[in-house]
């Protein structure tokens, strides 16, 4: 009987619960690590290097639920990996005349790589199920706000006027971005088997031609649904550096929109909130956005758990002691930051709330100022380049300092009769090509 995964995730809201957390657990690991042994058996029984009669045996027997993982954990102390143990376990599980059918060939590494190559394939599918939520939900917004008009901000200030719905369709594009190299990483996810060195060596001592043992990989890749391997890469970690690159660009943009709505549904500006916050242990009003604070907290984790693994690039030898070693948490935790990030960047981007109220009344915080770009171009031509820089540099000052529309202002400039200034400072006339371009965004499948 498997025992209680100790990991319970008291410290970890963002993957508690979420479909990514199943699918990386202990008990996950110890069932791929199985699939890997019986994979095996059935290919090698395919290709005529075993009895059909032992892959049956092995398969049956590779079941979670028979062994017990927090055992099998302490005694792969002893070996430095958890497949040791476990090869003994299932050994002793099948009877005894298939036993040496059992791991017949492979090395602790082919097991451990293809295990981690399943979980991250079995684990990848559900972070896609849940970045296509969000780009769904998030190019409903776009185009329910292509025209709701809101102050875009740079360096933190007022810059000029943007819409929302430009906005939500760039973090769409961000979403589909990661989609698309989770998507291409998946699909080359690899088996591994290469053997005590990568040459493959054992089964060429069971008899096993060249045509063979070329026929035994394929097959083995085959009965577990992972890209064929061109070479054994025990030391040439590009899968798991490829795989590390697309989780960490995944949480990292999924922390853009994060960011954002943190910004946004700040109190004295609430042009966000989330459909529901989270409450306060002390602050009975608060209202926290709690599925944008999970994101944020990821997204500062995953590029250095990305670095661990590119720093195992760099393995000696033909098996390396240490860099693969190196790999396995950190992969795990990137594949939980990003099942978790995605997970609550659906129900974030569903549930979002927008006020285009306060957008609209933050146009007016600096009563006409956000528009001075507008009026630069628009009064060169009237006043010349210098006299209108000269002109509008002046009457900012005055506006920020008495409190009054620039309109207003400029309105007492004689060069300016006949001017519609009033059409001229009105920021919901100045979003530029916002709408084209959230339109253009939004044709993207």
């Amino acid at each position: 009987m498997t025992s209680v995964d100790p990991d319970a995730g008291l410290l970890a809201p963002g993957r508690a619960g979420s479909p990514a957390e199943s699918a990386t657990s202990d008990t996950a690991f110890l069932q791929a690590l199985l699939d890997a042994e019986s994979a095996l058996t059935r290919a090698q029984a395919a290709t005529g290097l075993a009895p059909a009669a032992a892959a049956d045996a092995v398969t049956a027997a590779a079941d979670a639920a028979r062994f017990d993982a927090r055992d099998i954990a302490l005694r792969a102390r002893g070996g430095g990996n958890p497949v040791i143990p476990l090869v003994g376990d299932l050994t002793a599980a099948v009877p005894a005349e298939y036993a040496p059918y059992v791991h017949r060939g492979a090395t602790s590494q082919d097991i451990m790589d293809t295990a981690m190559m399943l979980v991250a394939s079995r684990t990848l599918y559900l972070v896609l199920a849940d970045l296509a939520r969000t780009e769904e939900a998030l190019a409903r917004l776009a185009a329910a706000h292509r025209d709701t008009v809101m102050p875009g901000r740079t360096l933190t200030q007022h810059a000029v006027p943007t819409t929302f719905g430009l906005k939500a369709a760039g973090w769409r594009s961000l979403v589909l971005d990661a989609r698309d190299r989770v998507r291409a990483v998946r699909d080359a996810l690899p088996a591994q088997l290469g053997g005590a060195a990568g040459t493959l060596g054992a089964f060429s001592a069971f008899g096993a031609d060249l045509p063979a043992v070329e026929a035994l990989v394929t097959t083995y890749a085959r009965e577990l649904g992972l890209a064929e391997p061109g070479l054994p890469w025990h030391t040439l970690r590009t899968p798991v550096a490829d795989l590390a690159s697309a989780l960490a660009f995944t949480v990292s943009a999924l922390g853009k929109p994060a960011a954002d709505v943190l910004t946004l549904s700040r109190t004295e500006i609430g042009e966000l909130s989330e459909g529901t916050g989270g409450g306060s242990s002390a602050m009975p009003h608060k209202a926290n956005p709690v599925r944008a604070t999970l994101i944020a907290a990821a997204a500062r984790r995953a590029p250095h758990l990305a670095a661990t693994l590119y720093g195992s690039l760099a393995a000696e030898d033909e098996r390396p002691p240490g860099a693969w070693h190196a790999e396995w948490e950190p992969l795990r935790d990137l594949l939980r930051l990003a099942g978790g990030a995605a997970s609550d960047a659906a129900e974030l981007a569903a549930g979002l709330q927008v006020h285009p109220d306060a957008m609209r009344a933050h146009l007016d915080l600096t009563h006409g100022l956000i528009v001075s770009e507008r009026l630069a171009a628009e009064l060169t031509p009237h006043l010349g380049r210098a006299r209108a820089k000269a002109l509008l540099t002046d009457a900012a000052k005055r506006t920020r300092t008495e409190r009054r529309a620039l309109s207003d202002i400029l309105a007492e400039t004689p060069d300016l009769v006949g001017l519609d200034l009033a059409e001229l400072t009105d920021p919901t006339h100045y979003t530029g090509s916002a709408g084209a371009l959230t339109d253009r965004a939004l044709k993207r499948r």
